[in-house]
């Protein structure tokens, strides 16, 4: 068998869709070189609210609540807890709750959060409830928005896939809910999402000074703990514009999420995917922290990486400028499976993958010396040209379902069998 006829590709595809919009907060502030002596801008764009006439300010409330009401589920809360974040810049105002509304409204901005792309998918199990076939497996699948100003959200979706190849994906809903944000303690920060009714109206976006350009790249995992718990974990990318470095989200449930930065040497940079299960007692995790290659960091804290080991380099002509993996490792009989991907000629990204040891995971058993997919003929324009790259895949019994995205604007998903990729690997 060749590499490039291992996977079978779905007709399901996942397109970015410029009419899912969540109400996020708008800001805004005078240059520091206009501050001096004056009120902030915030409390003169309030006073001329506050100024108008009551019968102009219903008006306005109607023109703005129509349109809200049709497009959001609960733009009136959303409007009024706005309001309430901004009542520390605004001073001692009095406003009844119609002028809350109101003011509200000029501190949000309503953003169409995959309106550029949605891509770069990873996908874990969910086991709320039974799948409708006894072969088949629920799954809940984080993707990657990008919207006004090359900003990059998440947002979810859910779905189900039987063994036979059969792929349902759920339709998206057409409400998109922001997150309230609670500090929590040792580090964390609640996002809540209460308005949520299903996971594809849950949207995180930036919401800390260190995200302010981007949550990127969420890689999702189910992992174990050596107590028998379970959870939902997730690293990412956040991304300021001008310094990446690595965060990590737990799920509380579909609707509510924690997320902290993490510290360490080995976490300023992109790329981080956590290892399903300790390994001799230790947390694992895979990166690229150089760039070039994939390394291996090991850490008794979870939220602290200080060292790592370089582990697997470029070696074939598709990943000569760069190799890194894609989502989580996957464990199987045979030891632990990672697709990886590379880098080559024209800043072309193919797939391909890795078995390393189940007991040590630094050992590399065996690598594809040929990519697994990559972009075919018709596949080579998008938001980045030339482009295939996925966050992670999935395992039911010896079948992988692995979404992956092409040209950095829309999803697309694909099946293996376990034996025929790791037939076309070759000893490392």
């Amino acid at each position: 068998m060749l590499a490039a006829d291992v996977f079978t590709t779905l007709d399901v595809e996942l397109k970015p869709d410029p009419s899912r919009t969540v109400i996020r907060p708008f800001s805004f502030a005078y240059p520091d070189a206009f501050k001096a002596d004056r009120p902030t801008r915030a409390m003169a764009v309030a006073q001329r609210v506050l100024d108008l006439n009551p019968d102009m300010r219903a008006r306005m409330i109607e023109l703005v609540s129509t349109p809200m009401r049709e497009r959001h589920r609960d733009a009136e809360s959303v409007f009024r807890r706005r309001f309430e974040e901004m009542r520390p810049e605004l001073g001692d105002l009095v406003c009844d709750p119609d002028e809350q509304f109101l003011l509200g409204a000029y501190f949000s901005q309503e953003y169409a959060f995959e309106s550029a792309a949605l891509f770069n998918p990873s996908i874990v199990r969910i086991e709320d409830e039974p799948p409708s076939q006894p072969d088949a497996v629920r799954f809940a699948l984080s993707l990657r928005g990008i919207g006004e100003g090359h900003i990059s959200s998440v947002t979810f979706r859910t779905g189900e896939w039987a063994s036979d190849g059969g792929l349902t994906i759920h339709p998206a809903s057409p409400h998109g809910v922001p997150p309230r944000i609670e500090r929590n303690h040792d580090g964390w920060v609640r996002l809540v999402c209460d308005d949520s009714r299903e996971p594809s109206e849950t949207v995180i976006f930036p919401v800390l000074p260190s995200q302010r350009q981007g949550v990127e790249d969420l890689r999702l995992v189910n992992f174990t703990d050596h107590d028998g718990v379970q959870s939902l974990i997730g690293t990412y990318t956040a991304f300021d514009g001008k310094v990446a470095r690595q965060e990590m989200i737990r799920g509380v449930d579909m609707r509510t999420f924690e997320m902290r930065p993490l510290a360490g040497a080995m976490t300023g940079f992109k790329g981080m995917a956590l290892f399903p299960r300790r390994i001799n007692g230790q947390f694992v995790m895979l990166g690229r922290q150089d760039s070039e290659n994939i390394w291996l960091n090991r850490s008794d804290d979870l939220y602290t990486w200080e060292t790592g080991t370089r582990i697997m380099a470029p070696k074939y002509p598709w990943e000569f400028v760069q190799l890194g993996n894609c989502g989580s490792p996957i464990e199987i009989d045979e030891g632990w499976l990672v697709f990886t991907h590379g880098v080559g000629m024209v800043r072309g990204y193919c797939i391909g993958a890795c078995l390393l040891d189940k007991d040590d995971p630094a050992r590399v058993l065996a690598r594809t010396p040929s990519p697994l997919l990559f972009p075919s003929a018709e596949q080579r324009g998008g938001y980045v040209p030339n482009v295939t790259y996925s966050c992670g895949g999935l395992l039911n019994g010896r079948r992988i379902l692995l979404p992956y995205a092409i040209g950095d604007e829309y999803t697309a998903f694909a099946t293996a069998d376990v034996g025929d990729i790791l037939s076309v690997m070759v000893p490392a």
